[in-house]
């Protein structure tokens, strides 16, 4: 679908801030479906429906930017309506934004089914995501970024590029494996310092990793490993830091010499569907602001992606700092 080049609006040159955090990876535009239940196969059923912007790594580079940290998204985006509306969105909400225009390929778009529960369930054309090249990505914000973050919505290829030159240039490198693909290139990990995947995707991990020898490890049951058990996994991706999230049970912090599990908050959740971006992009800046303290800014995310999930959406529903610091303060008076 074709779209005149006046209607994608323009903004400031993205370098011209110092970036400290730095997140290359999708964006995707969300359709939303909440509903009750989900529909069995063949049933229908009635739900309401809410568009808006999202993506592993714009959902993360919203998550950092409004959690307090001088933020840079890079991205690819097709030359269309949905392309046009990222870069409105991240105008509009104050997100620097560098997005590469891919005139032959859609932008990425995701079916997103929220039930009564706040459970969701995805399906994601990455469309020009998977376009998005080592040749596309300037170097410069590499370089003096503090924290660089990738995902697994983006050409593998380009991943190791960023997370490569990034290491080189002694910024703290985070791969978030998600979603979990059967392609998962695990030579990415040598150039990865912190790893955060999600119980599904610690277990995809696990399976496919040869010297594991875990070929049958289902979600369910990494959510019943002991904690040593669990941290002597973590050290088999050779990884300097593992970070597992669980969900509505917090984190597991595992570290080569020692492992802590980070508790949740108790919020009433209305949409998960972001809580894993919220967490990885809340780390991020926390990274940043505690000093690359590992801990503190995994208890810090916690708290971002407790309050993501009390909002419906994705992008839209990242918190603030100022909320950020309400909600520690009312948790610390307790």
């Amino acid at each position: 679908m074709g779209l005149a080049s006046d209607l994608i609006p323009r903004l400031s040159h993205p370098f011209s801030m110092k970036a400290r955090v730095v997140i290359v990876g999708s964006f995707i535009q969300d359709l939303a479906f909440y509903t009750k239940s989900f529909p069995q196969p063949g049933e229908s059923v009635i739900g309401d429906f809410r568009a808006g912007p999202g993506g592993k790594g714009f959902n993360q580079a919203v998550a950092a930017t409004r959690a307090g940290a001088p933020a840079l998204f890079i991205g690819a985006v097709g030359h269309d309506v949905f392309g046009a509306g990222a870069k409105k969105f991240a105008h509009d909400a104050g997100i620097v934004a560098h997005f590469v225009v891919k005139k032959k390929e859609p932008t990425g778009t995701a079916v997103v089914s929220i039930n009564a529960a706040g459970q969701n369930q995805i399906i994601v054309a990455l469309g020009a995501n998977l376009t998005l090249h080592k040749q596309d990505i300037p170097a410069a914000p590499l370089k003096d970024a503090q924290v660089v973050v990738c995902q697994g919505e983006s050409d593998f290829r380009t991943v190791a590029h960023v997370l490569r030159t990034a290491r080189k240039t002694g910024a703290t490198t985070v791969l978030n494996p998600a979603p979990m693909r059967t392609d998962f290139d695990f030579d990415l990990l040598r150039h990865t310092e912190v790893l955060v995947p999600n119980e599904t995707e610690f277990a995809g991990l696990m399976r496919a990793l040869p010297r594991s020898g875990l070929r049958t490890l289902a979600t369910e049951e990494v959510r019943r490993l002991p904690a040593d058990q669990l941290h002597h996994l973590c050290r088999l991706f050779n990884v300097p830091i593992v970070i597992v999230t669980l969900g509505d049970r917090g984190c597991f912090v595992s570290q080569p010499d020692v492992y802590t599990h980070i508790s949740p908050h108790e919020v009433d959740a209305v949409d998960t569907t972001g809580a894993g971006d919220a967490f990885v992009g809340g780390f991020a800046a926390g990274l940043v602001k505690f000093n690359r303290n590992v801990l503190e800014a995994a208890h810090f995310a916690n708290a971002v992606a407790a309050l993501a999930v009390t909002q419906h959406g994705t992008a839209a529903a990242m918190p603030t700092a100022r909320e950020i610091s309400r909600f520690l303060r009312k948790r610390d008076h307790k």
